[in-house]
Order: structure tokens, then C-alpha cells, then sequence
């Protein structure tokens, strides 16, 4: 019997430098096969500025308990590592490894002299924004034991220093919520550094700051003008600090770079390339001019450190076939519908121009670039004449096919040695994974990942191709506890939802207020709480879930939603007209309303929580009266609703909605529904995350699994047998005929129908927090769709976690059970008589007999 520590970490943070955190709370994760191991202490040792001390706490938090000691100046470092006592086990931890903290710069003044520069030139005016070239020479006098680079930039930065480039994020710093806050990153540069002479380079592009965004042509929505902000810090061997900011003293030139947009892709001409532009020995080429800068307006007070991972590239997706169309084309195809860009091997004459289309999918054998709107999605490379090497900086594509144009054949063979596609999103660790004996039901859950990853861009996109890519917040809401399953989201959510919030409360910016979407407030605050049980987070929230059920929401006489507003409602309902996804067959006011009832008990749960009684107590009453209300608008004496459809009945249900008594035989009523519709898809985003829940908690899961199986549109699985990679936006973004969905909202990469997992993995896979943060997991298998067999595994806040279960041919069912040290289980096993029994950490194994079980095959 043994247990260990298998990571340490702090806050939400993958990697823990250059944190906003002064006082960093610390969590460690188990791993070992203990049997009903709890901790009953812990001992944490901190080692800075040369000094170690040991704390000793009784207590059984491993999650984000306090930091022991002093506060962490600005940009101090310390080593942690823990030891865990077991108390009447006798059995402890080892010391486990040392793990860094470092934090960033906490306060304004520490980014002294540092001045956000620009090129000294007139911007350009309704045209894409060429990236510019930054760079310093500077020397070193003696050795240098450490250096950081601190920078961030108005639009998307990539920075070098003697050549090499600096980490490993790209499209850095991300999308912020630049009038409130702009997150700056930390990098080690010490190895990039030398005594002696030295240089340091910065490319700045438009990306979201300065580029085409949104629905709109227009650009410039924040700034207009591209610039840099850093500071690069050196500490020497004989224990002085120099410090190299950018200020007036650098220089600005452009380079190969014509155009990179996030929508329209990238021009590259090489002829025009500057090789060597942030090297020490750089001597211009003769068409290059290189000139002053300029100073912006300083971002002082609204600078933060990332609460997220950056983006980066984070895998490879090798060529499967190049394609001749029927119209002589060369096509590239991937296999997978991914988000990301090209990486080229490449020799051919100067001057020829490659261009890439990059698409989606398909449509008679030809690219179909309808879905993509105005965006174009289309990288030109000019060629130098030489072997080289290239990926797009500043832009980023989904596709699946790549139509090429003017490849040097005769130099370069077109094949898997010569293309690469790169697959970047935010660098979330993977937390979760579900497998069955149904190899299409594995192929959704295949989808449902590559949709999430390629679109956790820095913020949740609602689809990563076309002239969109925004930050839907009714797609979030719905997707919200799948995403935190499959990956640890906790620090993406944080920094994001203080954008959001940020934005909701911001009295200079326009706001259309609509439910689902704008619930995301209070949703995904919730959602976060469940997953991490991080109470802090959900304090910080508070404030904005509060403002946006008190005052966002316009309301009618009856306290509900005032009806003249617009709502996005069951938003793509399958039988909405094509051209008005809205038109759904259940009324958006009732959805609206629906919303407001469960996010005003959400608030009323978070005040419990936080303590915080009497406001809990104000807002339970107001559930109370909102629920009359809800009744009297929507459903009858007798019990059935206005709009008795798959949406209507699920939220009046899931919600708690209906008058006691009238709850089960709606229930009955949605089962017939279903049935009546060969188990096919009703719902919307507004209702499909929350159906399989609905049938789920009123003993239905059977039909659930009906509709899951289903093959035929409307259905989860259309989609798989119609041979996608990615989950759809609408139900039919192809067409059983094999034709596109003409309308121009089709997107075949959107994550929010891909909410079912969540049903998946808490009902095939039978895993849930019975607790915020997963201290107590709910164990609660449902075999059913005629599975044989179904294994999950989830790296918990406590470790690894992992259900195994099987039913052989006479029904018996036989489940295996990990549960990681320091945490317990509530298992329930299926069958008509349940059996609930409750764990500690270990190997488990239960069997029911086929008697005993009394499982439904289908």
C-alpha cells in the first residue's frame, strides 16, 4: 500500500510564472493504490532568497489551501514541495518534488521606463495593418544568473532575442477586453542572453486589437495604431539588475510580412524578408528602411497577469491524400477538420507565389468556401528561391482541406514531407476521456474534443473559420461542464468571465441583454464552482451574477423577462426555418423565463456559500414568486405547458417549474413526444445540454438512449455517420443528399451540441462531483443503448479517477472502481432496486447479476 504526490500547483495555473498571485494558494494531486487513504496533515516547505522553512498543518484540504508564509514580492520566485501524513493509516508521503512559483510584476512602478512604442509612421487607414519589426541593440557587462522578459503588446506580439524566439505561445497575448484589461506574459531568457553585445527584436501584428473582427467590416475596434510594452529584467552574477525597456531608443522597420488577419489568413513575401532582424551582427538589406518610433498611450492600471494558459501549438495532423477536382484542383486533405495553420518545406523559384484556401469541407468535389462568409482563410507564400521553412504568425484557420495553387512540383514533391498541419488552442492540461464498446458513440466523443480544442482560443469561440470567431456566450453556458470534464478549464474560465463581467458592468458599452447568453454570469460561475470548488473564484463572480439578475435583466409587471425583448432563445431548434434559426418550435419568452427562474436559485446558491444568509434568503424568495409567475404565464391549471415540446417540457422540468404533483406526468408526456418523434432532436441550444439530465433524473434514461443511438437528422450520431470530424452548428450542416446547408450559418465546427458528453460521462461513464471540486465523486453507471462495456478516466483535484464496467451476455454487470487517495465515492449500482454504498480511495470492484441488474438491452 502506497501514495505520493504526483503535482503541486498554484491557483489555476499550468505553469506557474509570472503570476498575478502574491500569495498563491497551493494544491497537490495523489497518486498510489492506498486503501481509504485520508490525509490528516500536510508539510509544506518554501524555499526563497536562499532559505527553507517548513510548515506543519493539520487539516485535510489538498486543494488550493493557504499560502503558509509571507507574500511573494513582485517578481520573487520560491520552490514548494509537500509532504502528506496519513494519519491512522501510518502511512505518509514522501517529500514531493520542488515545484517553482514565480511571480510577475505586481504593481505599476515596477514596469518603469517602459513606454508602449510604435513604428514612427501613419498607420494605415481601412486596410489591414502590416506587422511591424521592433528591435534594440544592448550590452551586458558580466555574467548573467538570471532574466525575464515581461511584455505584452496592442494587437499580437512574437518576440526574439539574438535570434531565437521567446517561448512558446503564439498569438500572444490573446483576445482581451483590451478598455479594462490587458494581460502581459512572463518568459525566462536567461539562457538567450550574453555578456556582451545583444539584441532584442518584438513583431507586433493587428490580430483582434486592430484587425477586422466581429460582424462588421470595420476594423480598428480598439485601437488603431500597433505597439509593444516590455520590459526585459537582468540579474547578474554580482548581484546588480540592469533593465532594457522599450522606449524611444529602438527602431521599427516592416519585414516579409505583408498582411496577417485573423479572418482573411496571410500574405508572405520572402524577397522582402530581413534575415537576422533581432541578431546582434544585423546589417539591413538595401530595400529595407528602418525607422524611429513613436510613444502610445501607456496601459498602466489595466495591465494583469494571465489567469489561462497561452495558446500554443499543442499537435501535428499529418497529410492523408492530395485530391485532383473534378475542375483540376489540387486539394489537401487532413482527415480531420482542425484549427491551426500549414507548416511548409519548401524549394522553389523566386518569386512563385504558393496560395493556400483552406476550407471546411467539400461541396461536388470543390472546395466549399460559401460557409466561410467574407473571410477568405487563404495564406500566399512568396518564395525566397532557397530551401526554407514556413507557418503563418498572425492568423489561424479551421479546416479540413486546403486547396494549393502554383506548388513548385518539379522542386519539392507536394506530400506529407512537404505539409504539416499545426494544431494550436489554449494549453489546457487534458483532464478527462470516455470510451465504449459503440464505436460511433467513441467517434462523437472524437468530435466533441477536436470542436472544444478548436475553439478554446484564448476566449470560447463559437466556431474557428468564418468571419465570426466571437465569444458566444449561450455556447459557452450550454458547453461549459463538458469542457471542464475533458480539460482542466479552471484558469481559461477565470480570466475570461472577469472579461466577461467586466464588459456586463461597463455603463459606456451598449448592451443587448438576452437570456441563456447573457445567464453566463451566473451559469458558468456555478459550473466552475461545481468542477474546481474553488470558492474564491466564485466570490469574485458574485458581484456580476448579482448585477446581472438585479439590474441587466429587463422585466416585465410579473417580474419576468419584459417579452418585447429580443431572444436568441432555443437558438437552431431543428425545425426553425433555415434562414431564422430563432423561429424555434418553443417560444423564446418561455425559455427566457425559464432561465431567469433557475439563474436567480443559482445566485441564491452562491450567497449560501459565500455566507452570506440574508441575501440567500431574498433571493430564494424571489425563486418562489418568479415560479408562480412562470406558472401563471406558461402552464395551465391542469399542468401542461404552453409549448408542450422537447425544450418547453425539459426546462419547465429540469428547472422545477411545475406545480407539485404536475412534474411526473410532463414527464410521461415528454417521454411520448420523443417517441412520437422516432426519438429524434428537438432542442436547441437552449434545451439540448439539459434533455438527457431531464430524462435522466425522471428515470428515462432509456429513451435517452434511443435518441443518442439514433443515426437520422436530427440526431448526434447523423452527424458521425455523415463522416464528421468535428460536431456541427446546426443539426444539418450537410444535407442527407450530400449537399451543403445553403444558408450562410453553417459552421461544421461549434462545440454546443456537443454538450451531450456531459449526459455521457456522468450516465455511460457514471462520474460526477457529489461535492464542488470533486472531494466526494458521485459513482452512478446506467448502462442502457445496448453498450456492453464503457471506461472513463478523470484526473480530479485529488487524482486520477477512473470507472471500468461490463455486461456480459446474461446481464450481469461487473464495474471497477479507482478512487484517488484523500478523496471518497458514492457509488450507485443500476437495477431496479439501487444499492448506494460509499468508498474511500482504492481499487473497488463491484458485480450484479443479471437478475439482480435487471439492465434493459436494447
Amino acid at each position: 500500500m502506497a501514495v505520493s504526490i504526483l503535482q503541486v500547483s498554484f491557483e489555476h495555473h499550468r505553469n506557474a510564472l509570472g503570476i498575478g498571485e502574491a500569495s498563491p494558494r497551493i494544491s497537490w494531486q495523489f497518486e498510489g493504490d492506498a486503501g481509504n487513504w485520508s490525509q490528516s496533515g500536510y508539510s509544506i516547505e518554501v524555499s526563497r532568497q536562499g532559505k527553507s522553512d517548513i510548515f506543519n498543518v493539520t487539516s485535510s484540504d489538498s486543494v488550493l489551501v493557504d499560502w503558509p508564509t509571507v507574500a511573494l514580492s513582485s517578481a520573487e520566485s520560491a520552490l514548494v514541495r509537500v509532504k502528506a501524513c496519513g494519519g491512522d493509516s501510518g502511512v505518509d508521503t514522501d517529500w514531493s518534488d520542488a515545484f517553482p512559483v514565480e511571480t510577475g510584476l505586481l504593481a505599476d512602478k515596477d514596469w518603469s521606463g517602459a513606454q508602449v512604442i510604435a513604428a514612427n509612421k501613419t498607420t494605415e487607414q481601412d486596410a489591414p495593418h502590416q506587422p511591424i519589426l521592433l528591435r534594440k541593440d544592448f550590452s551586458l557587462d558580466g555574467d548573467v544568473s538570471s532574466a525575464r522578459l515581461y511584455i505584452t503588446a496592442y494587437g499580437l506580439y512574437e518576440a526574439f532575442i539574438n535570434g531565437d524566439r521567446v517561448g512558446e505561445a503564439i498569438l500572444a497575448p490573446g483576445w482581451q477586453s483590451y478598455n479594462h484589461r490587458l494581460v502581459y506574459d512572463t518568459y525566462d531568457v536567461t539562457s538567450l542572453l550574453q555578456s556582451g553585445s545583444n539584441a532584442i527584436g518584438i513583431q507586433v501584428g493587428e490580430g483582434w486589437y486592430a484587425g477586422r473582427i466581429g460582424f462588421a467590416t470595420s476594423r480598428n475596434v480598439w485601437g488603431d495604431t500597433l505597439g509593444a510594452f516590455a520590459l526585459l529584467v537582468v540579474k547578474k552574477a554580482d548581484g546588480s539588475t540592469e533593465t532594457i525597456p522599450t522606449d524611444l531608443s529602438w527602431s521599427s522597420s516592416t519585414g516579409a510580412i505583408i498582411t496577417s488577419e485573423i479572418y482573411d489568413g496571410e500574405l508572405y513575401n520572402s524577397t522582402l524578408d530581413q534575415p537576422g532582424w533581432a541578431t546582434v551582427d544585423f546589417t539591413p538589406p538595401d530595400n529595407a528602411e528602418w525607422i524611429g518610433v513613436k510613444e502610445l498611450q501607456s496601459p498602466l492600471g489595466r495591465l494583469a497577469a494571465p489567469d489561462g494558459p497561452p495558446i500554443q501549438r499543442v499537435g501535428e495532423v499529418e497529410l492523408q491524400e492530395v485530391i485532383t477536382t473534378p475542375s483540376g484542383a489540387t486539394v489537401l486533405d487532413f482527415g480531420q477538420n482542425l484549427v491551426g495553420w500549414l507548416r511548409l518545406n519548401v524549394t522553389g523559384p523566386a518569386g512563385t507565389a504558393i496560395k493556400m484556401v483552406h476550407v471546411e469541407v467539400l461541396e461536388n468535389g470543390e472546395i466549399a468556401t460559401g460557409p466561410l462568409r467574407t473571410a477568405k482563410q487563404t495564406d500566399t507564400v512568396i518564395l525566397s528561391g532557397s530551401a526554407q521553412t514556413w507557418e503563418p504568425t498572425f492568423t489561424y484557420h479551421g479546416f479540413r482541406f486546403v486547396q494549393v495553387d502554383n506548388w513548385p512540383v518539379e522542386q519539392t514533391p507536394l506530400d506529407k514531407n512537404a505539409v504539416k498541419a499545426i494544431v494550436v488552442h489554449s494549453d489546457m492540461q487534458r483532464t478527462g476521456d470516455l470510451e465504449t464498446s459503440d464505436s460511433l458513440l467513441n467517434k462523437l466523443v472524437h468530435n466533441v474534443l477536436w470542436s472544444l480544442r478548436g475553439n478554446f482560443m484564448s476566449i470560447p469561440t463559437d466556431c474557428p473559420q468564418r468571419d465570426e470567431r466571437l465569444g458566444w456566450t449561450g455556447d459557452a453556458h450550454a458547453f461549459a461542464p463538458t469542457a471542464n470534464f475533458m480539460y482542466n478549464t479552471a484558469g481559461f474560465w477565470r480570466g475570461w468571465m472577469k472579461d466577461v463581467v467586466s464588459e456586463e458592468l461597463d455603463s459606456n458599452r451598449p448592451v443587448t441583454p438576452t437570456a441563456v447568453w447573457g445567464d453566463v454570469v451566473v451559469g458558468n460561475a456555478w459550473n466552475s464552482y461545481q468542477a474546481f470548488g474553488d470558492v474564491d473564484v466564485l466570490k469574485a463572480q458574485y458581484v456580476g451574477a448579482k448585477a446581472w439578475v438585479d439590474s441587466g435583466i429587463p422585466r416585465g409587471a410579473d417580474g419576468l423577462w419584459n417579452h418585447t425583448y429580443f431572444q436568441y432563445g432555443d437558438w437552431l431548434d431543428p425545425k426553425a426555418p433555415a434562414d431564422n434559426p430563432g423561429d424555434a418550435t418553443t417560444d423564446s419568452g418561455l425559455v427566457a423565463d425559464a432561465y431567469l427562474v433557475y439563474v436567480t436559485g443559482l445566485v441564491a446558491k452562491m450567497a449560501t456559500v459565500l455566507g452570506l444568509d440574508a441575501e440567500a434568503a431574498q433571493y430564494e424568495d424571489s425563486v418562489q414568486t418568479l415560479k408562480k409567475a412562470y406558472q401563471a404565464a406558461w402552464i395551465s391549471s391542469d399542468g401542461i405547458v404552453k409549448y408542450e415540446t422537447q425544450t418547453g417540457l425539459a426546462l419547465s422540468l429540469y428547472f422545477g417549474l411545475f406545480p407539485e404533483g404536475q412534474d411526473g406526468p410532463a414527464a410521461q408526456r415528454l417521454q411520448k413526444i420523443i417517441a412520437d418523434n422516432d426519438y429524434k432532436v428537438g432542442t436547441g441550444f437552449a434545451g439540448t445540454h439539459l434533455l438527457g439530465q431531464t430524462l435522466t433524473q425522471y428515470n428515462l434514461t432509456d429513451e435517452f438512449y434511443s435518441m443518442l443511438m439514433q443515426t437520422s437528422v436530427p440526431s448526434w450520431l447523423y452527424q458521425v455517420v455523415q463522416n464528421g470530424t468535428t460536431t456541427w452548428e446546426r443539426w444539418d450542416s450537410l444535407l442527407p443528399n450530400g449537399s451543403l446547408n445553403a444558408n450562410m450559418m453553417t459552421s461544421f465546427n461549434h462545440y454546443a451540441f456537443g454538450s451531450v458528453a456531459n449526459w455521457m460521462v456522468r450516465t455511460i461513464g457514471g462520474l460526477a462531483p457529489a461535492e464542488p471540486g470533486w472531494k466526494t465523486i458521485a459513482v452512478a453507471p446506467i448502462p442502457g443503448g445496448g453498450l456492453t462495456s464503457a471506461k472513463t478516466a478523470f484526473l480530479s483535484p485529488y487524482g486520477q479517477v477512473s470507472t471500468e464496467w461490463t455486461v456480459d451476455d446474461n446481464g450481469a454487470f461487473n464495474l471497477s472502481l479507482v478512487v484517488p487517495p484523500n478523496s471518497r465515492a458514492v457509488v450507485t449500482l443500476p437495477g431496479d432496486n439501487e444499492r448506494v454504498m460509499n468508498v474511500g480511495s482504492g481499487t473497488h470492484t463491484f458485480k450484479l447479476s443479471g437478475a439482480e441488474a435487471k439492465l434493459r438491452k436494447k
